[in-house]
């Protein structure tokens, strides 16, 4: 799916010279076709991300490749928020963290620690505040029922190239069935990471229904916003 510089418009709330210079000066990723840019969906969210760029309710929270817009709020419960996740490394704390995730019982831990290891040198990035989210080009798909947003609290921080110079001590991950679905909950993380609210509660490491009702609390305020214009920038 190609994005349109409307699309974009949209998702970011910004006008179309902004859009322009953001191609020009900041890198983002662009195809000239006919006098008209375009832009792949993939390409563009990874560098939202990596830039800390903020997303407002855009297309791609839409129906996405036959899938349905998801819910952060229940991938989030489905995925579960752990604490003190032990580990004084990366790669013990991946260990520790697939140890938590709910997968079936006869589900192959093994692999799903080789899936993240395989990615862990470029599929994590650090947006600040010592948190960690994955790339949205190296999504994890899996043969899973539904998408599973899991947040752990490390118990030790661990360095990463974090744009603050700060530890990394809070990592999300994303288990999803398609890479659609990975898509879809990959910007609203991070457009829920801008909120000033959900932020707070997740740097300060706040109680699990505290995190959740932070997050049902953003998707209902969002729900009236869709489709609304671009404003200029």
């Amino acid at each position: 799916m190609q994005w349109s510089m409307r699309d974009l418009g949209e998702m970011f709330k910004v006008s179309e010279s902004k859009v322009t210079r953001w191609i020009r000066h900041q890198g983002l990723p662009a195809q000239r076709v006919a006098g008209q840019y375009h832009f792949n969906r993939v390409e563009v969210l990874d560098w939202a991300v990596a830039h800390q760029v903020r997303m407002e309710a855009s297309p791609v929270d839409q129906l996405v490749d036959g899938v349905p817009s998801i819910s952060l709020a229940d991938a989030l419960e489905a995925g579960g928020i752990h604490y003190k996740i032990s580990g004084d490394e990366r790669q013990a704390a991946l260990r520790a963290l697939v140890s938590r995730l709910p997968l079936p019982k006869d589900f192959d831990g093994e692999l799903l620690m080789g899936l993240l290891l395989a990615r862990e040198a470029h599929g994590f990035k650090a947006v600040g505040d010592g948190i960690a989210i994955p790339h949205v080009r190296y999504p994890i798909v899996l043969n899973v029922a539904r998408a599973l947003l899991t947040l752990c609290f490390l118990h030790k921080p661990i360095a990463y190239q974090a744009p603050d110079g700060k530890p990394v001590r809070i990592l999300f991950t994303v288990i999803s069935p398609t890479v659609a679905t990975h898509v879809q909950l990959l910007a609203q993380l991070s457009r829920a990471l801008h909120k000033p609210s959900f932020r707070k509660c997740v740097v300060e490491r706040g109680p699990r229904e505290i995190i959740l009702q932070e997050v049902r609390r953003l998707e209902k305020a969002e729900q009236p916003v869709l489709g609304s214009s671009p404003r200029a920038a």
